[in-house]
């Protein structure tokens, strides 16, 4: 992928301060945001910092209505709180926002957090239009849109543009670890293929429709709770686990959607009253759109699902749950475990974790504490201050506290990651196939699941 010489050198100059670098720094910052329809929290977490080379004003086009309203609000909070950001929102509203976007050619980098309905078609116009494009997930919740994706992708590649998906999962530091310890033989082991009732790799996410972000109530538009628009579980975090299990599997290695296998799917329903309705949208009435799905006074949203599938003969499950809300005390968790011939991995995220995702090293055979020392020694230059405890399932690995971050955190983690990939020209090519490859993955088991 090409870039203009000024945008590269800035960057460059962001992570590199040399004494030739201190000229172009002086020059405007040629990485220029625009933020397209943002009706999701996450289209703000992508400004809850400001990076180096990257131009404080963002350009903003949108329907009317509230889900801007909060989008810019958010932004406000972030303007003025303890780290206080300085980011300056142009602003246009409008039925025909998008045309607008298109006609004005504002910035150089789209972002998209918000309605799923649209957004293949989003990223299409973005490209076709010569935008780079940093997107939320899910890129499609259609499987009839999955060939327009990979047409898209193709014509990116083709334009030097780079299009990539949020994956903020990949930021959380036990499944770091958990990715690190299972290219750790003398404990791991090899891989198991695994079976369908007992898979190598397995991960469930438990979400909340009800919950705090940046220490707010969190207030979702109505339209999430319609698959149409926001896509089913199926679809939509299971993106996240899918990613995972190809990033841990078989790491930074290409995954051709030849190489995978979805065995079979399902779906299941989370009901909502029409009182836990209003609390989290602030409207009365369910809307017309979503009346097809009430029954007896209540809303069945189809935001749970399970994908069994296998990577090149391994097999592997994701599972995404929604509940309303939390019990007290505790967020949204996240639960796996990778199998090896030595041990298995197993993050869990539950009371007896004060839940706080908690990584365990549970052997199969005799692992001793040296054995571990060595290990865990060896990780340091990747993972400093991590030490272990021994637990009656094996071994706690005990993380530092300046190794974690937050969810919300992970946004700017993932944004810094594009933007290396924007100063190094591309990305690799594991990234550019597994960005497709996951996406066969969720629409296929869609389908079945139906």
């Amino acid at each position: 992928m090409k870039l203009p010489t000024g945008l590269l050198l800035l960057l460059t100059a962001c992570t590199t301060p040399t004494q030739d670098s201190v000229v172009v720094t002086t020059q405007a910052p040629t990485v220029k945001l625009v933020t397209l329809d943002p009706g999701h929290f996450h289209a703000a977490l992508v400004q809850k910092r400001m990076y180096p080379g990257v131009d404080s004003t963002v350009h903003v086009y949108a329907p009317a209505g509230d889900d801007v309203q909060q989008h810019l609000q958010r932004i406000e909070r972030y303007n003025s709180g303890e780290e206080p950001t300085a980011w300056q929102e142009e602003v246009y509203t409008g039925p025909d926002y998008l045309e607008r976007m298109l006609a004005e050619g504002a910035g150089n980098v789209v972002v998209l957090s918000g309605n799923n309905g649209r957004k293949t078609e989003y990223i299409q116009a973005a490209v076709d239009n010569g935008y780079h494009v940093l997107a939320d997930k899910p890129m499609v919740i259609d499987p009839a849109e999955f060939k327009l994706l990979e047409q898209v992708l193709r014509k990116a590649e083709a334009k030097d543009l780079l299009v990539y998906d949020i994956m903020t999962e990949r930021f959380e530091i036990t499944t770091l670890l958990q990715r690190a310890f299972s290219q750790q033989p003398e404990v791991f082991g090899e891989l198991l293929e695994g079976t369908v009732a007992e898979p190598a790799i397995s991960k469930e996410s438990v979400h909340h429709f009800s919950k705090l972000v940046s220490g707010q109530p969190l207030v979702r538009p109505a339209w999430f709770f319609d698959v149409q628009q926001q896509g089913e579980g199926i679809v939509d975090v299971a993106t996240h686990l899918v990613d995972l299990v190809l990033w841990e599997t078989f790491p930074d290695e290409p995954i051709d959607t030849a190489e995978v296998e979805v065995v079979s799917a399902r779906r299941w329903a989370t009901e909502l009253s029409r009182e836990q309705f209003a609390y989290v949208t602030r409207g009365d009435e369910f809307p017309d759109y979503l009346l097809a799905a009430v029954r007896e006074n209540k809303l069945a949203v189809y935001a749970n699902g399970e994908i069994n599938f296998t990577v090149r003969g391994v097999h592997a499950k994701v599972s995404v749950v929604w509940n309303y809300e939390a019990p007290p005390g505790a967020a949204d968790t996240h639960y796996s475990i990778m199998r090896g011939s030595r041990a298995d991995l197993v993050i869990r995220q539950d009371a007896a974790q004060d839940y706080q995702p908690t990584l365990y090293v549970e052997p199969k055979e005799e692992l001793s504490e040296a054995a571990m020392t060595k290990t865990v020694v060896r990780l340091h230059d990747r993972f400093p201050g991590l030490y272990f405890t021994p637990v009656p399932e094996g071994y706690e690995i005990v993380v530092p506290p300046e190794l974690r971050t937050g969810h919300e955190d992970h946004f700017g983690q993932v944004t810094e990651q594009y933007l290396r990939y924007l100063r190094q020209g591309g990305m690799p090519e594991w990234e550019r196939v597994n960005m497709l490859t996951k996406y066969w993955v969720t629409t296929r088991g869609y389908g079945l699941s139906r």
